[in-house]
């Protein structure tokens, strides 16, 4: 196994796809709206991978957040809210919030436990900061950092009685970002003192099963390279201070925010310290060359996928798609 998370180029595997994919082993997959129709063809896709993998608890990822963040697009799928409806209903309510976010979540996971998605990236612990990047705005739980950490603990739980893991984001946080990563490398002034603020709510939310980094600078812990690049934010600040222990995937490596050649990003995210590279586009060169320049997953990065997907063997909540989301809407309601 290489630690790498592919995805597809289309609807369906081409012949190309597969052979590869079953040569290279990748640690999981993830998928996006040119890999979606409907939820027939969806799951005969998951299927596909899992079969051609052999793992039944297989990562099979999403951004699934809601609001403008959602590959699973209605009138197939119903809209779910985005962070900010959870925050405005906790300024009136803090444990109906609490309670809906977590619903919400579960009716989530419940979704995407029908078409056979195993992971979901969600939930946001950014941090939301006035004058940023509105790359995450109305994305964000707020910008308190203990209401952020209470809204993210309540969507893993119900990420996870539904059967799907999450993944926080985007460690060690994003929230005073310029500049949308998408398109350029922001840079983060702010003195470590104040920078305490971001990690809060990591630190609170640290025994997650997985967490996502951001391409962004902080010059007060590293002021050449982006925290997915640099092994002294992996480290001293993600490891250490934060004292996150689960599996550390990068952000999407054909970001601009990176430089050089996108498998080049890649070793250089794995030797900084990250367990898996993500690799988003389904461009077969550049999933070739990650595939030629990765060592095998290491035990220790293998050992953490693992726990990971352990953490949903025999979840699943019973309740149905439409009482969660009905109970949700009252609760939201109150806002």
């Amino acid at each position: 196994m290489i630690p790498a998370i592919f995805s597809p180029s289309g609807l369906t595997l081409t012949d190309d796809e597969r052979a590869f994919f079953r040569d290279s082993d990748p640690a999981g997959y993830i998928l996006f709206g040119r890999n979606i129709a409907n939820r027939e063809q969806l799951r005969r896709l998951t299927d596909e991978l899992r079969a051609l993998d052999g793992r039944a608890n297989l990562p099979i990822l999403i951004d699934q957040e809601g609001g403008r963040v959602a590959r699973m697009k209605s009138p197939e799928w119903p809209d779910f809210p985005n962070g900010a409806a959870f925050d405005a209903l906790y300024e009136r309510a803090p444990a109906s919030a609490i309670e809906a976010a977590r619903l919400n979540a579960m009716a989530l996971a419940v979704m995407l436990a029908e078409v056979g998605i195993t992971v979901d990236c969600l939930p946001l612990l950014d941090v939301r900061q006035p004058g940023a990047s509105d790359v995450i705005g109305d994305r964000a739980l707020g910008s308190e950092p203990m209401r952020v950490a209470a809204l993210g603990r309540a969507i893993l739980s119900g990420l996870q009685a539904g059967g799907v893991v999450g993944i926080v984001k985007h460690i060690p946080g994003h929230g005073r970002a310029l500049l949308d990563t998408h398109k350029a490398l922001p840079v983060v002034e702010a003195p470590d003192r104040d920078l305490q603020t971001d990690l809060a709510p990591f630190a609170a939310l640290r025994d997650a099963a997985m967490a996502m980094t951001c391409h962004v600078v902080f010059s007060a812990w590293d002021p050449e390279r982006p925290a997915t690049l640099s092994p002294i934010i992996i480290d001293s600040v993600i490891r250490q201070r934060i004292g996150f222990h689960g599996l550390l995937l990068t952000d999407d490596l054909d970001m601009q925010a990176l430089s050089g050649d996108v498998p080049s990003r890649a070793a250089a995210a794995v030797a900084a310290g990250c367990d898996i590279a993500l690799n988003c586009w389904g461009k077969m060169d550049d999933m070739i060359g990650i595939a030629n320049v990765l060592d095998p997953i290491s035990e220790v990065s293998r050992a953490r996928l693992d726990g990971a997907m352990d953490r949903i063997a025999g979840a699943g909540d019973s309740r149905a798609f439409d009482t969660l989301v009905d109970q949700r809407d009252a609760l939201l309601a109150i806002a």
